[in-house]
């Protein structure tokens, strides 16, 4: 009876310390899979802020462009009406004279 008393408590002892092994197994586990997903989490936070500059920098490029097509296309735009009233004005001159004394 003793001899079996004992077997168990071997058993039982070594089914602890395999449970033990085990836990402390998992542990360093846990620990390595932390790290690792924190380093996933740094480098796609990294992708996302290198993505988003590139995106910010494209729409300030496009906005320049539209903003300077815009721009050029008022100075053409002034330059044709200076133009126009550098070669009529005297025209809307007479014209508004005519107007005045018609009154």
């Amino acid at each position: 009876m003793d001899s079996i008393l004992n077997k168990l408590t071997e058993i039982e002892s070594a089914a602890v310390g395999i449970v033990q092994h085990a836990e402390a197994e998992k542990s360093i586990l846990d620990e390595k899979y932390d790290e690792k997903r924190r380093q996933f989490d740094l480098e796609l936070e990294a992708e996302t802020q290198k993505q988003i500059l590139a995106i910010q920098d494209d729409l300030q490029k496009k906005t320049s462009q539209i903003l300077s097509s815009q721009s050029n296309e008022s100075l053409a735009q002034i330059n044709a009406l200076q133009k126009e009233y550098e070669e009529n004005h005297t025209l809307y001159a007479q014209k508004i004279l005519r107007k005045i004394t018609e009154v």
